[in-house]
């Protein structure tokens, strides 16, 4: 998972995506990267780390434009190189710098079918960088000197055609201004908007609404699936509909995990989800477990305390933080690497011992992915002194990989799957398990927003939506994004970064 910010203004944009990219840290801390065009030249920095490490003021100083992209990126491709850092950028046609949140399904067979028929050379192994070559391809077979707005929307109507997969895009095309499209299931979120100044308006797109809401955007709405829009550099939007087959099945991840709370995604408060997953949750206690002997409810901190806020009201119970969070740890789930989370998890939270001594406790967390994190949280609540421990799952059991961008790529990985929840607790040493239904999941979400179809709930239920997903496809991304093979990447200090600007 990545987040991207685009921006089209009458004032220099450095600032504002710098801004933008901080609110949106969440949803990558491997590395950063910000775009700006001036006067038909692009200016680029990117680098690995957080957005306060990789930009300064001698790196600003550099970034000028009225126009720009930028990037945070979280790694599924196994690399956490430099050099799969982004926006990427072509020269051919127009001038293209492109940054992409999610994952082509059939990427390989797109790198193999454009170098045996378009000769073009893909350099890392980013898909976001195929991405941008099969739009600068389809760009150029417009064959337009100056291309008007419809030109665009047919190239991007055939880059729906050439790429699978769940995606949303940003692009600087020189000359010619600011584009953004998702996929045509809407399985990434997009989000645009504007705000007035006296020199004229000002238009944002970005992962989620709180980049905008935080810069002072008036949000206009997301983008349909499969739609495209064009912001040229005189400030005039237009937008299309590039394919036949939309539909809305925008991921069920982001309500669970990885959006901020503040955040509205297709219309979805994800704070006002969240709350309603808590209460389904303690629906399902109060239906399977009426006799239940829980003293205090404890959330896993941050993204599962609405949810366990919600069950301890709805049950009666007292609600305490018994864990303290350390700040300045990235979030362990989106880590590259198992060993790496491992270690950081006793970094990351410290328990209040008082809080615990002597009581039956429930803790909640958001998901349950690999177990690595709630073992060991269970572990320093019973070294805390809690009497009991139970643990129970805002999200259903995580059984199968995911496509579409979420590092979640190894069945043998996840913790449920293969197993029953009886052998989950006992595996993470819980003295009861209890998991949120899938039902009852896409029920907490879709109460917002009834005009969703259905959600991607693959990681769940094992039904991928979109094409070229099968047993060979799955065993080659295990090879590909496996922990292993990250550790393997981590270690090959060989990758040049030729695009980045020296420090």
């Amino acid at each position: 998972m990545c987040g991207i910010v685009g921006i089209s203004a009458v004032s220099p944009v450095n600032q504002m995506l710098y801004d933008a990219l901080t609110v949106l840290q969440h949803r990558g801390q491997d590395a950063a990267g910000m775009m700006t065009c001036h006067e038909g030249l692009f200016h680029l920095r990117k680098d690995n780390g957080l957005v306060r490490d990789v930009f300064h003021t001698r790196h600003m100083k550099v970034l000028p434009g009225n126009i720009g992209i930028g990037h945070v990126r979280y790694p599924t491709a196994g690399s956490s190189s430099s050099a799969e850092a982004q926006p990427f950028f072509v020269n051919s046609p127009y001038g293209i710098a492109l940054a992409h949140n999610g994952n082509l399904t059939n990427a390989t067979a797109i790198k193999e079918d454009m170098y045996r028929t378009q000769l073009r050379h893909i350099n890392t192994n980013s898909d976001s960088e195929i991405l941008l070559n099969v739009l600068a391809h389809e760009l150029y077979t417009q064959k337009q000197l100056e291309p008007r707005p419809e030109h665009f929307f047919n190239a991007i109507s055939n880059v729906f055609v050439r790429c699978q997969g769940g995606y949303a895009v940003v692009a600087v095309v020189n000359g010619y201004g600011l584009l953004g499209f998702r996929d045509p299931n809407g399985i990434r979120p997009l989000i645009y908007g504007r705000r007035q100044t006296e020199a004229g308006y000002e238009f944002m797109i970005a992962s989620e609404s709180v980049a905008l809401s935080s810069l002072g955007f008036e949000i206009v709405r997301d983008l349909h699936p499969g739609e495209a829009i064009l912001i040229t550099p005189e400030g005039e939007l237009h937008s299309q509909i590039c394919t036949s087959r939309a539909r809305l099945t925008p991921c069920i991840f982001e309500y669970v995990y990885f959006a901020r709370p503040d955040s509205v995604i297709d219309g979805v408060s994800v704070y006002q989800s969240r709350l309603r997953m808590g209460q389904k949750l303690a629906e399902k206690i109060q239906r399977e477990w009426p006799d239940h002997d829980i003293d205090v409810i404890m959330p896993i901190p941050d993204s599962s305390r609405p949810a366990a806020v919600q069950m301890a009201q709805y049950l009666g119970v007292t609600y305490r933080e018994g864990f303290v969070k350390n700040r300045y740890i990235g979030r362990t789930f989106i880590m590259p690497g198992q060993q790496q989370r491992r270690k950081s998890v006793k970094q990351k939270l410290n328990a209040i011992e008082q809080e615990f001594k002597g009581k039956n406790v429930m803790l909640v967390d958001d998901s349950i992915v690999r177990g690595t994190t709630c073992s060991q949280i269970i572990d320093m609540a019973r070294e805390a002194g809690a009497n009991k421990v139970y643990f129970s799952s805002a999200a259903p059991e995580v059984r199968h990989p995911n496509v579409y961008g979420i590092d979640m790529p190894v069945a043998s990985e996840l913790i449920a799957h293969g197993r029953t929840v009886a052998e989950v607790a006992d595996f993470i040493g819980a003295d009861r398990l209890i998991y949120q239904s899938l039902p009852d999941l896409i029920d907490t979400v879709r109460c917002d927003n009834p005009d969703i179809e259905t959600f991607d709930c693959s990681v769940f239920d094992g039904k991928y939506l979109t094409g070229h997903v099968d047993e060979v496809y799955l065993n080659q991304l295990a090879m590909k994004r496996c922990d292993d093979a990250k550790t393997d990447y981590d270690k090959d200090d060989s990758v040049i970064d030729m695009y980045n600007q020296s420090a």
